[in-house]
């Protein structure tokens, strides 16, 4: 038999949490896809249904732009994925293929860089997600004489790039550049 004081607690928990579901969350700080411009360094995989020979992977250069087969150069630089796949079933679409089913998802972001009071300034591979404290576990740590409120990143910003103030909670975008400057004391 269950008292009445523990039946109360069951029921008072319940209301205050009543259904604990787990949910999954995907990163969408400019990651999303209808948001996030390509850029180089990103590598993507176009996938032609029932066409294999149109089927690759590609790097994006600093140009933006890439041989497509049956299409030449196209510049997929600076549009989204959904944009690409609207570029590539117009292009495909008519003499060559009757109803183009592309699909077009990023396998590889392009690296963000970290430097200053970190233990291994460097470039690092993106990852959905990545906060500006991670990023410096990945750079090993900081420095005992690293600032935690001295933090800036450096974002491209459609033609120009901006510098952003920072905390180890910022959430960083592919291509970004993170500087932790040092302390004063």
């Amino acid at each position: 038999m269950i008292s009445r004081s523990f039946r109360s607690i069951v029921i008072a928990t319940w209301l205050a949490f009543p259904l604990l579901v787990p949910v999954t969350v995907t990163a969408q700080a400019q990651t999303e896809p209808g948001e996030y411009r390509l850029g180089p360094g990103d590598r993507i995989q176009v996938t032609v249904y029932g066409e294999s020979d149109l089927t690759m992977e590609i790097l994006l250069n600093d140009s933006g732009v890439v041989n497509y087969p049956f299409l030449g150069e196209i510049r997929i630089g600076g549009h989204s994925v959904k944009e690409v796949e609207e570029l590539l079933v117009a292009g495909l679409k008519g003499d060559y293929l009757v109803n183009p089913s592309i699909s077009v998802a990023i396998v590889e972001y392009r690296p963000f860089y970290i430097y200053g009071e970190v233990q291994v300034p460097g470039g690092y591979p993106y990852r959905p997600g990545l906060t500006v404290g991670k990023a410096a576990a990945l750079a090993q740590g900081l420095t005992e004489r690293a600032s935690e409120r001295r933090i800036f990143i450096v974002r491209e910003s459609g033609t120009a790039d901006r510098r952003i103030e920072a905390n180890l909670n910022t959430q960083l975008r592919p291509g970004d550049v993170v500087t932790v400057e040092q302390g004063l004391f």
